[in-house]
């Protein structure tokens, strides 16, 4: 019910990811924004775990084949379904033959599309997500290419029962992640913790969606230190030898030896799907309590998002 006509660097198959497999050696893929994804699944009335495309720097062409509900949200593409634009955080209807067109967007990386019914592929390891490292999930374990075809799933409800002109104000992104500090953070001298937290970290070009490599003035270690290999998970930030921290993304591996520094607060994960090469990103330490309360935050303004769209 989709051809790909055109993509950009990387457009690719994902659901919020497979959890209860990391002991195995799988990480989570799914959505670098798992926010944009899940408001995205909101506006067409699909599950929150709903399949949908992450379009990363925009420059794709989706061609709709039957009469569809759609939404974009993330970073702003400049879209364009034939000739009318196409805003993020708003619900659309397109007809048969109609062309849904994503330019390279100015700030963010990451753009979702979410169709009503998502993105119909096998299930692997109870998820639709692209394991683009492991070379599974999605569409052959890969990105999509020009004149691939994507089934929608079953729709429950026709698409004209979702009315038109509705949308919500999506969060944006500052260039800020909070973060609780690590296992091996007291290993590091005061200057080197005072360095982690004021230095305007930049994105590398040599980042991926297993992880963001970041560059700046490099952090030096009082003392060599040698760790076992340990667990770890998205969000972990690695100080390897080189002193350039290292932020583990969706598809970073399940374990490590370089020292944990700090730990981004998994209501901020959503951020990293937005990070894109040569920006600049500064670290906020807080405590646990301030993190379960920001969760608590972003929980809240989900469901204040599924209260205006139920009344629409």
């Amino acid at each position: 019910m989709i051809e790909v006509l055109q993509t950009g660097p990387l457009v690719s198959v994902q659901d919020l990811g497979r959890v209860g497999f990391r002991h195995q050696g799988v990480s989570r893929s799914g959505a670098l924004d798992n926010l944009a994804l899940t408001i995205a699944n909101r506006l067409v009335g699909n599950p929150d775990h709903a399949a949908g495309l992450e379009i990363m720097f925009g420059n794709s062409t989706f061609l709709f084949q039957a009469d569809i509900c759609f939404a974009l949200t993330g970073a702003d593409s400049f879209a364009r379904l034939d000739d009318t634009p196409v805003y993020p955080g708003w619900r659309y209807h397109a007809h048969a033959g109609q062309k849904l067109k994503l330019h390279m967007p100015k700030r963010g990386l990451c753009t979702y599309l979410a169709v009503q019914g998502g993105i119909d592929v096998p299930l692997v390891m109870g998820s639709a997500a692209t394991d683009l490292q492991a070379g599974f999930g999605g569409i052959d374990g890969r990105g999509l290419c020009k004149a691939d075809r994507l089934v929608v799933g079953e729709n429950r409800h026709s698409c004209d029962a979702l009315s038109d002109n509705t949308g919500i104000l999506l969060p944006v992104p500052d260039g800020v992640l909070r973060v609780c500090t690590g296992p091996e953070f007291d290993h590091y001298s005061v200057q080197a913790q005072t360095q982690f937290f004021t230095t305007a970290w930049q994105v590398s070009a040599n980042s991926n969606r297993m992880g963001f490599r970041l560059k700046g003035s490099p952090i030096e270690a009082q003392t060599e230190t040698s760790l076992l290999s340990h667990a770890v998970f998205p969000g972990v930030i690695q100080l390897p030898p080189d002193g350039q921290p290292i932020i583990l993304a969706a598809e970073g591996q399940t374990s490590g030896g370089y020292p944990r520094m700090a730990v981004v607060i998994d209501s901020d994960l959503w951020r990293l799907g937005q990070l894109r090469p040569g920006e600049s990103v500064y670290f906020q330490q807080v405590s646990l309590a301030e993190a379960r309360m920001a969760a608590e935050v972003q929980a809240r303004y989900l469901q204040r998002v599924a209260l205006a769209l139920a009344s629409r």
